[in-house]
């Protein structure tokens, strides 16, 4: 009770004290309230916003820095999980309340260290912003750090797998469609999207939305040029759609439908894993591999951090042994 009392009038005091002026009044506030009993007869309604109202605040300052309605979605469902876990005003939340919950979330959901640090990342982030609009003094995740997870290599299409996907497709379509995915990188979410007048067949590219609706130029090779054009030239329908369903009304691919195509098609030929992301990563490994700058790379595959890019790419051990005879030994 008298670490609350203490924290609403460090609260009270955000607009007035600077930092180290706060500190000595924190340091105060204790030094007085040390052996005295603090008791509270009735419950006080709290005059300070409440949850839903700061994370309304928090999703739209999120919203205006371009943020797409997904991961909007992801941070509220994320934010309200907590909150509704611990209990509490969110500007009353300490370091180990967050710790407790991070790790019993791990326990009950059998979380990976992955999934753990994106909540984590999350929280981080709401309480940040809390802390830059004064609503609270310091951010309690400010002490818990990223979690460490293991680099797992993750798999590419060997060659061999591509051209067996391209020589065992049963329409143009799904010829076309897989062209695009291996010679672009593009997301899948990005394909969908595509409509036939997006696509520059002299220049052979095209402009796709990636995300936060963010615009960028992608580029596809001769054999997807020729497969493209096969395809559309065979559709009898007028759907402005670049892709769409093999039956009628013929209404534009989804995401879902992508993805289980890719799925069927994997297990007749009984290969592993096949899925729209992994042409991506195999394109990123492809081009780091042939000597193409990172930087290029990433402006290629629409990475807002660079870091991201290198998680894509997969050097192959062989290449590093070559490359340091040439600059080293």
């Amino acid at each position: 009770m008298k670490q609350k009392v203490i924290n609403n009038i460090m609260q009270g005091m955000l607009g007035s004290l600077n930092n180290v002026q706060l500190e000595r009044l924190k340091e105060v506030l204790e030094h007085a309230f040390f052996n005295k009993q603090v008791s509270e007869a009735q419950e006080e309604n709290d005059s300070s916003p409440a949850n839903e109202k700061l994370l309304d605040g928090f999703i739209s300052a999120k919203r205006i820095e371009g943020c797409s309605e997904k991961s909007l979605t992801y941070y509220r469902t994320t934010i309200e999980t907590m909150t509704d876990k611990v209990k509490k005003n969110v500007r009353e939340i300490v370091t180990d309340d967050l710790r407790t919950y991070l790790t019993e979330y791990q326990q009950e959901k059998g979380s990976s260290k992955v999934t753990i640090d994106n909540i984590r990342r999350i929280l981080s982030s709401f309480f940040s912003w809390l802390e830059d609009e004064d609503y609270i003094l310091k951010s309690p995740a400010r002490r818990i750090h990223k979690v460490k997870a293991a680099q797992i290599i993750k798999e590419t299409y060997t060659d061999e797998a591509l051209e067996k996907m391209r020589d065992h497709c049963e329409t143009q379509r799904d010829l076309a469609l897989i062209d695009m995915l291996a010679s672009t990188g593009m997301r899948v979410g990005e394909l969908v999207l595509l409509n036939r007048d997006d696509i520059n067949f002299e220049e052979r590219e095209c402009v796709v939305f990636g995300k936060g609706s963010k615009e960028r130029m992608v580029y596809f090779d001769a054999r997807t040029k020729i497969h493209l054009q096969n395809y559309i030239q065979a559709r009898t329908d007028d759907n402005p759609a670049l892709f769409v369903t093999l039956r009628a009304p013929h209404s534009r691919l989804t995401i879902c439908g992508v993805e289980s195509r890719l799925r069927e098609l994997g297990k007749r030929l009984e290969i592993n894993k096949v899925h729209p992301h992994k042409f991506r990563r195999t394109l990123a490994t492809i081009a780091i591999d042939k000597g193409m700058p990172i930087e290029q790379l990433q402006r290629l595959l629409g990475h807002k951090r660079i870091d991201t890019t290198l998680q894509y790419a997969m050097v192959k051990q062989s290449n590093v042994k070559l490359a340091h005879r040439k600059y080293v030994g």
